[in-house]
């Protein structure tokens, strides 16, 4: 895919999209072919690739007991953030969690703890963010958030957004990836289609 472009990737349970969230998150290793990311080749160069990479899955995967705060500092020094304050604190503002930045995440709710999560992905500025399902908890708010995030990414940075709502994705991004059993069976751009028509399409397309 090219640089600053949203794609879409949809299937049916079991059609292999999580696996290749993870092969491009350099958590799985490819079982052939070659492998880039943001440039780099994976794994070899799994390092650089990390580090061009925010990643936002259906679970926020932050630690419980320590404040909103101090998740996004402990991955800012991770990552080598500049300016960390200033960043956590707009990051924070942003996401509307700001007032809560010093509580423990354990006390926020589901949706809030994901919304400390898109703070998180965003925060060392990564050039790729890959998507596995990140709207599943996330309330109406929290959802058109992240719908704003992934539109103004288009041209500034890659978006790779993982599925099951067909409809959504078509209308969130600039590419759709089918995938059926492991394999692609469409691959296209979604300049001028119809959202609506193209979910009765993927339907015959994976047999639904």
């Amino acid at each position: 895919m090219a640089a600053g472009e949203r794609l879409a990737v949809v299937g049916p349970n079991g059609a292999g999209k999580s696996t290749l969230l993870r092969m491009l998150a350099t958590l799985l290793r490819p079982d052939a072919g070659e492998l880039r990311v943001a440039g780099a080749r994976v794994p070899d160069e799994a390092g650089p690739a990390r580090r061009a990479i925010g990643y936002l899955g259906h679970d926020p995967l932050l630690y419980l007991d320590l404040t909103a705060w101090q998740n996004l500092e402990l991955f800012a020094d991770l990552y080598g953030v500049d300016e960390v304050p200033r960043r956590i604190e707009e990051g924070l503002d942003r996401v509307g969690l700001l007032a809560r930045a010093y509580e423990p995440v354990r006390t926020f709710s589901r949706g809030m703890a994901q919304r400390c999560a898109i703070a998180r992905m965003l925060l060392h500025d990564p050039a790729l963010l890959l998507l596995d399902e990140p709207h599943a908890s996330l309330d109406a708010a929290g959802t058109a958030l992240l719908d704003a995030v992934i539109t103004e990414s288009r041209g500034a940075r890659s978006v790779v957004l993982v599925t099951h709502d067909v409809q959504h994705g078509v209308t969130l991004a600039d590419r759709v990836l089918v995938l059926r059993a492991g394999r692609p069976v469409l691959a296209e751009a979604l300049e001028g289609v119809d959202p609506a028509a193209f979910r009765s399409r993927y339907e015959d397309l994976v047999g639904l």
